[in-house]
C-alpha cells in the first residue's frame, strides 16, 4: 500500500534490506530473511527479530524507496506483505512518473513532486474506500472531490452524504448541492455566473424545522445564532430532514454534552459515520424505544414475517427485530400487536418443514412450554443459524453468572436486616394496611372483577414477558391493574423480570458493597428518605425507610453517572409498595436507564427535551390553546414535575399509581398524551387566563378536584387524605361537579383523543428538540459566565464572548464522582467556587495551546514560549488544583490587552518569581508555593476527648484567609534574584522576533539589562559593606550567610522606562478581535489534526 513519505537516513542500515530492483530514483527492497531459499545466519537473525516484535511493530517484508541522486536521505513511499502488491506499485511508478522526473533540474523538486503524487494517491484510495460504502461509488467519489475542492476543509472532515436542493435568499431560489459532513453542512451553487458558497458548523445550529410558506414548497429551515437558511425541493425531504437532524444531534451531543448524554460507540468515532450507519442508528433508537430494551443492546437482523397469534386465530404480519438478547416482533400498525421474547427464556429455535400455506416456518420454544411460530422469513437458514449462535452465548453467560453468584450468596444475605424483604413488598406489612382505603363490598367485588378479567387475558394471550401485547391489554391497563397483580405486571411490562432473572444475587452484592459508604449521593439520599410519601405508614417506620435506603444507595453505587437525583425517592417508594425489594431495584433500573433515558442527571436533559416535545405537541394537537397562550414555556415549566415524577407529585396517590400503570405499558407516550388530556380538559379556562399565575392556579385546582373525586369514590368520609384537608375542603360534600368523575375517564380520553401518537414520532421529535435544549443550556451557561466575569475586566463584551467560545472548545468537561441530586444546587464545597466557575476549566496542556493562540507577542522561540506558558498556568492556578477557570483566564488576557504598561510589566515580573518560576520547572512542586496558608492546619486531629466546634474553626480559617488577602494587596512584590532576572531577560528577548523594530528593541533590552545588572551589583555590594546584621535578612531562606543579588519591580520598571522603544512596544495597542479571528482559524485546523491522529491511533 502507498505510505505517507517517511525519511530513511540509511538505505540499508545494518544490512537488514536487500535491493531487488532499482533505477535512478526508486529502489524496491526485500527484508533480509524473507523469500531466501537458504537459511543464512543473517536472514535467520533478522527473521527472529521480526518474529519477537509485536504485531504493531513488525516491518512489512517489501518496500519501495524514493531516492534523490547524491543524497543520503531516502523516503519510504510504499510497502507490502507480498511481492505482487509492491510490484504493482513499482510498475505504476515506472510507467507514470519515471520519465517525467528527468526534466527536473533541481533534484529537491523531484522529491517534492513524487511525495505530492504519493499523498494524492493515498487520498484517492481513502475516497475509494469511503465511496465503496455508498450505493453509487463513482458518483459519491465525484461529489467527495468537489466537496474537498470547493470548501477547503481539513482532510479529516468526512463527507457523509449530499443532496440536490434549492437554498432560498428572500424570494430567490438558488439551485445547488447541500453537502452534509460530520461537523458541517455546506452549500454550493453556481448559477448564471453567480457563485453561492457557505458552511454552517453543526455546533452553531440552534433549531431545525420543517416549514411551508410563500413560494416555497415544504422546506427545511436551519437556524443558527446569526441567521436562518431555508432549503427546499429535495427529492426525498423526509430522508434529508432525518439525516440533517441526526448529524446535528450527534455533533452537539459529542461537543456540548459528552458527560451527560449517552452516545453509541459507533457514533463516538466520526470517521465511521456513513449514511448507512445513520439509517441503522435511527432504526436502532426506534426499536430500543418501542420495546424499551437496555441501551446497550445492538440491533442485528430486521426481517419481514408473520407470527401465529392464537387469540386472533390467524397469522399477523409485521417485522421481526433481533438484538443481542431479545427477539422482538411488531405488527405493521404500531401497537396493534407486540411480542417481546428474551433469549434467556428461549429453549430452542428450530426450522420446520416448509409448505405452501406455511412458507419458511421457524418455531421458537420458551420455558413456559409455549412456542411461537414465525413464517415467511427470507434467508431463514442463515437467520436461524445466527440466532442459535447468540442463544448459546446467552445461555453460557447465564450459567457462568449463576455459578459465581451462588458461591457468594451466603456471604451477602446477612446484609438484609429482615428476611421478609425477599418474599414480601411493603404494602403487605401489617403496619401499612391502614393507608389503603377501607374496601367496601363493592370495592372488593370490583377488584375481583379486574382479577378475573386479567386471568382470562392471561389464558388467552399468555402470561409473563412474552405475552402478546394488544389493544385489549391497553384497555385493561387503562381500567386499572388490580392491587394483587400490579407488582407482577410492572415487572412484566418493563421487562425488569428478565434483568432480575439474568442477574440473580446482583442486588444483594450491591447492597453489601454500598451500605456503610459515605458520599455526596448517600448524603442526599438520607436527606430525602423521610420526604418520600411522608403520609404513608410504610415510610413512617424504620423497616420501610431502611428498604428505601438500600434500593437508592445500591442504584447510586451501580450507576455513579446518575448517582441520586431528586424524584427518584418518590418513584422508589411507590415501587416498594407493590414489588419486593429486589424487584423494586430492577424496576428503578428500567425507569432510569431505559424508559426515561437522560432524565436523572445533573441537568435533567431528557426531561427538558420531552418538555420541548410536549410544547410542539400542544401547538399541533391543541392549536386554540397555543393561539391564546403564545408563550408555552409557563405551561411546560408547570408540567416538568409531571414528567419527572409520573404525576405522583400532583395527583392523589391512587390516581397517580394508575398513571404509573399506563407508563409501564406505553412508556413516555402515556405521560405525553395524559398531559395533553389535562390541558384539553382545562383549555377554556387556560385561554381565558391573563397571566402565568392564574394558569397555574387553574391546573392546581383541577388536580385538587381529582383528589376530591378520589375521596368520594375511594375513601371513607371519616379519614380524608391530608391533601384534601390542606386544601380547605375537608369533609365538605357540596363541591362543584368535576369534569372527570375519576382518573379512569381522564386516561380513556387521553387514549381516545391522543392515542394515535406513535413511538416513531416521539423519537423523531426528541432528536430534533434535543438540539434546541442543548443549545439553550450552552447559551444560559455562557450568559451567566460572562455576567460573572464582565465586571472584573475591560475586554469589550463582544470580544469576551468570542474568547469564551475559544476557551470552551478546549474544554474537557469535568464530571463529579457522584452526580448532584438537584440541578439547581450549586455548592459543591470545591474551593469555594461557584458552579459556573467549575463548569469549564482548562488543564495545563489545554491552557498552553490556547496561550499560543492568544498571546499578543508572537516570538519564534517555541521552547521558551512553552516555558512561559507553563509559568502563566502555575501563576493563574491559585488554588493548586491543576485547572484554570474562565474567570482567571479572562483576567490574564485583560492584563495583556487592556491594561497599561505598568500592569503588563508587573505580570511579566510575577511570571519570573515563585510560585510561577520554580527551581525545577519540569516538576513544579505544590508544597513550594508560598500561597498555601500555613497559619492554620487544613486538618486537625486532636487526641483524647478534646473536641473543637467545626463551624468555629471554619469561621476562623475564613478570617485568616481574608487577612492574608489584605496583606497580599498591601505587600509589595518580592525581590528578584539574579537567576530569575536572567529568565526575565530571556522572555523579553523571545518576544521581539518578527517585530519591525526588532534591532532597536534588542539594543534597548541590552541597555536595560546592563543597567539593571549594575543596579543589582551595586545593591549587592551595599549589603556586603553593611555588616552581618543585614546579611542575615538578605538571603532568600537558603541558609547562606552571603546576601543574594536582588532587584525590585520598581527598579526594573524605572529601567525599562528609559528606553522609548520598549515603552512604545508595550503601549502599542494590539487588536484582540484580529487575534481571536486568527485563533479561530488555527484552532479549527489544530482540532482537525488532532482528530486525524486519533483516527490513525485507532
Amino acid at each position: 500500500m502507498w505510505l505517507n513519505p517517511e525519511e530513511v537516513l540509511l538505505k540499508n542500515a545494518l544490512k537488514l534490506w536487500v535491493t531487488e530492483r532499482s533505477n535512478d530514483f526508486f529502489l524496491l527492497q526485500r527484508r533480509r530473511g524473507r523469500g531466501e531459499s537458504t537459511g543464512r545466519i543473517t536472514g535467520l537473525l533478522v527473521g527472529a527479530l521480526d518474529t519477537v516484535l509485536d504485531s504493531n511493530a513488525r516491518v512489512s517484508p517489501f518496500r519501495v524507496l524514493l531516492q534523490v541522486p547524491g543524497s543520503q536521505i531516502s523516503w519510504v513511499i510504499a510497502s507490502g506483505a507480498a511481492i505482487e502488491e509492491v510490484n504493482r506499485h513499482w510498475d505504476w511508478l515506472v510507467h507514470n512518473l519515471l520519465h517525467s522526473l528527468s526534466v527536473f533540474e533541481n533534484k529537491e523538486d523531484v522529491a517534492s513532486f513524487v511525495k505530492g503524487k504519493v499523498k494524492g494517491l493515498i487520498a484517492e484510495e481513502v475516497r475509494g474506500r469511503q465511496a465503496a460504502q455508498e450505493e453509487d461509488p463513482e458518483k459519491f467519489r465525484e461529489a467527495l472531490l468537489k466537496f474537498e475542492l470547493r470548501f477547503g476543509l481539513p482532510s479529516s472532515e468526512k463527507l457523509v452524504t449530499y443532496y440536490s436542493c434549492c437554498c432560498w435568499k428572500g424570494r430567490v431560489p438558488r439551485q445547488g448541492l447541500l453537502y452534509l459532513s460530520i461537523n458541517h453542512m455546506a452549500f454550493y451553487s453556481f448559477l448564471l455566473g453567480k457563485e453561492v458558497r457557505f458552511v454552517i458548523p453543526w455546533a452553531e445550529v440552534t433549531r431545525l424545522e420543517r416549514v411551508s410558506a410563500g413560494l416555497m414548497t415544504e422546506a427545511i429551515r436551519v437556524n443558527t445564532r446569526r441567521r436562518q437558511r431555508d432549503f427546499s425541493m429535495f427529492l426525498n425531504l423526509d430522508e434529508a430532514f432525518g439525516v440533517v437532524g441526526q448529524l446535528a444531534d450527534i455533533a452537539l451531543r459529542r461537543l456540548l454534552d459528552s458527560e451527560g448524554l449517552e452516545l453509541d460507540r459507533v457514533l463516538q468515532q466520526p470517521a465511521r459515520i456513513t449514511k448507512r450507519i445513520l439509517e441503522e442508528q435511527a432504526l436502532r433508537e426506534y426499536v430500543l424505544a418501542l420495546f424499551r430494551l437496555p441501551r446497550g443492546e445492538r440491533l442485528h437482523e430486521v426481517a419481514s414475517c408473520s407470527v401465529w397469534t392464537p387469540h386472533a386465530r390467524c397469522h399477523t404480519s409485521g417485522t421481526l427485530y433481533t438484538a443481542d438478547n431479545y427477539l422482538c416482533f411488531s405488527s405493521r400498525e404500531e401497537g396493534s400487536c407486540v411480542l417481546l421474547v428474551p433469549l434467556t427464556e428461549v429453549l430452542s429455535i428450530e426450522k420446520a418443514e416448509s409448505t405452501s400455506s406455511l412458507p419458511n416456518p421457524v418455531i421458537v420454544s420458551v420455558r413456559t412450554k409455549k412456542a411461537f411460530q414465525l413464517i415467511e422469513l427470507q434467508d431463514r437458514d442463515e437467520l436461524v443459524e445466527r440466532l442459535n449462535a447468540r442463544l448459546r452465548a446467552v445461555h453460557w453467560k447465564q450459567s457462568v453468572f449463576r455459578g459465581k453468584t451462588h458461591g457468594k450468596r451466603s456471604v451477602v444475605r446477612p446484609y438484609f436486616h429482615s428476611s421478609s424483604f425477599e418474599t414480601h413488598h411493603l404494602s403487605q406489612f401489617e403496619d401499612t394496611e391502614s393507608f389503603l382505603p377501607s374496601q367496601s363490598s363493592d370495592d372488593g367485588s370490583e377488584e375481583q372483577v379486574k382479577e378475573r378479567l386479567w386471568d382470562d387475558h392471561f389464558t388467552e394471550f399468555g402470561r409473563g414477558v412474552h405475552m402478546f401485547r394488544t389493544e385489549k391489554i391497553q384497555r385493561l391497563v387503562a381500567t386499572g391493574i388490580p392491587e394483587s397483580l400490579r407488582g407482577e405486571l410492572w415487572m412484566t411490562l418493563s421487562d425488569a423480570s428478565s434483568e432480575l432473572e439474568a442477574h440473580q444475587g446482583y442486588y444483594t452484592g450491591l447492597v453489601q458493597k454500598s451500605m456503610g459508604h459515605s458520599s455526596l449521593a448517600t448524603e442526599e439520599i438520607e436527606r430525602d428518605l423521610h420526604r418520600s410519601l411522608p403520609d404513608h405508614p410504610a415510610f413512617q417506620n424504620p423497616t420501610g425507610i431502611a428498604a428505601l435506603r438500600r434500593v437508592l444507595t445500591a442504584y447510586a453505587h451501580r450507576n455513579p453517572k446518575i448517582g441520586y437525583c431528586q424524584s427518584m425517592n418518590i418513584l422508589a417508594s411507590v415501587l416498594l409498595l407493590y414489588a419486593k425489594e429486589e424487584e423494586a431495584f430492577w424496576l428503578l433500573v428500567a425507569v432510569c436507564e431505559r424508559m426515561l433515558p437522560d432524565y436523572f442527571n445533573r441537568r435533567v436533559i431528557g426531561a427538558q427535551v420531552d418538555q420541548s416535545v410536549f410544547e410542539e405537541l400542544i401547538r399541533e394537537r391543541l392549536p386554540e390553546l397555543a393561539e391564546h397562550v403564545p408563550d408555552l414555556s409557563s405551561l411546560s415549566s408547570v408540567s416538568l414535575s409531571w414528567f419527572l415524577t409520573l404525576f405522583l407529585s400532583v395527583l392523589p396517590f391512587h390516581s397517580a399509581v394508575r398513571v404509573v400503570d399506563c407508563f409501564f405499558f406505553h412508556g413516555i407516550k402515556a405521560v405525553l398524551q395524559l398531559g395533553l388530556a389535562v390541558l384539553d380538559a382545562n383549555a377554556a379556562q387556560l385561554c381565558a387566563s391573563t397571566d402565568d399565575g392564574q394558569a397555574l392556579m387553574i391546573l392546581t385546582r383541577y388536580f385538587l378536584e381529582q383528589v376530591e373525586s378520589e375521596v368520594v369514590l375511594s375513601c371513607p368520609p371519616s379519614s380524608p387524605p391530608a391533601a384534601v384537608e390542606s386544601g380547605g375542603h375537608g369533609g365538605d360534600t357540596d363541591v362543584p361537579a368535576v369534569r372527570h368523575a375519576n382518573i379512569t375517564d381522564l386516561i380513556n380520553e387521553s387514549y381516545e383523543k391522543f392515542g394515535d401518537l406513535t413511538v416513531r414520532q416521539i423519537e423523531r421529535l426528541r432528536c430534533r428538540h434535543r438540539i434546541r435544549v442543548l443549545q439553550a443550556h450552552e447559551d444560559t451557561t455562557k450568559e451567566n459566565a460572562l455576567r460573572l466575569v464582565t465586571p472584573d475586566v475591560s475586554i469589550p463584551p463582544e470580544n469576551l464572548a468570542d474568547v469564551y467560545d475559544l476557551f470552551k472548545r478546549f474544554i474537557r468537561k469535568l464530571s463529579c464522582f457522584i452526580i448532584l441530586s438537584s440541578p439547581l444546587q450549586t455548592d459543591y464545597g470545591d474551593s469555594g467556587r461557584s458552579y459556573l466557575e467549575r463548569q469549564y476549566r482548562l488543564d495545563r496542556p489545554q491552557f498552553k495551546s490556547l496561550y499560543g493562540l492568544l498571546v499578543p507577542w508572537p516570538g519564534d522561540l517555541s521552547q521558551h514560549t512553552d516555558t512561559v506558558a507553563n509559568r502563566a498556568f502555575t501563576l493563574l492556578d491559585q488554588d493548586r488544583d491543576s485547572l484554570v477557570t474562565f474567570r482567571e483566564f479572562a483576567g490574564w488576557l485583560d492584563t495583556l490587552y487592556c491594561e497599561d504598561l505598568n500592569e503588563k510589566i508587573r505580570l511579566l515580573y510575577r511570571l519570573h518569581i515563585p510560585p510561577a518560576l520554580t527551581e525545577s520547572e519540569d516538576d513544579p512542586a505544590l508544597l513550594k508555593s508560598p500561597l498555601l496558608s500555613t497559619n492554620r492546619p487544613l486538618y486537625v486531629d486532636k487526641p483524647g476527648d478534646v473536641k473543637e466546634d467545626y463551624q468555629e474553626q471554619l469561621k476562623q480559617m475564613l478570617k485568616d484567609l481574608a487577612k492574608e488577602k489584605e496583606k497580599d494587596v498591601e505587600k509589595p512584590l518580592p525581590l528578584m534574584n539574579q537567576w530569575e532576572f536572567i529568565q526575565f531577560c530571556k522572555t523579553l528577548y523571545s518576544m521581539f522576533h518578527g517585530e519591525p523594530e526588532e534591532n532597536d528593541l534588542f539594543q534597548a533590552i541590552a541597555t536595560v539589562t546592563s543597567l539593571v545588572l549594575q543596579i543589582g551589583e551595586a545593591s549587592h555590594r551595599g549589603h556586603d559593606s553593611a555588616g552581618s546584621e543585614v546579611t542575615e535578612d538578605g538571603g532568600r531562606g537558603d541558609g547562606s550567610s552571603t546576601p543574594e543579588w536582588t532587584v525590585s519591580y520598581a527598579q526594573i520598571v524605572a529601567s525599562l522606562l528609559t528606553e522609548q522603544a520598549l515603552v512604545n512596544f508595550f503601549e502599542k495597542p494590539v487588536s484582540l478581535s484580529e487575534k481571536i479571528a486568527e485563533a479561530k482559524e488555527k484552532q479549527y485546523h489544530q482540532r482537525a489534526g488532532l482528530l486525524t491522529l486519533q483516527q490513525a491511533a485507532r
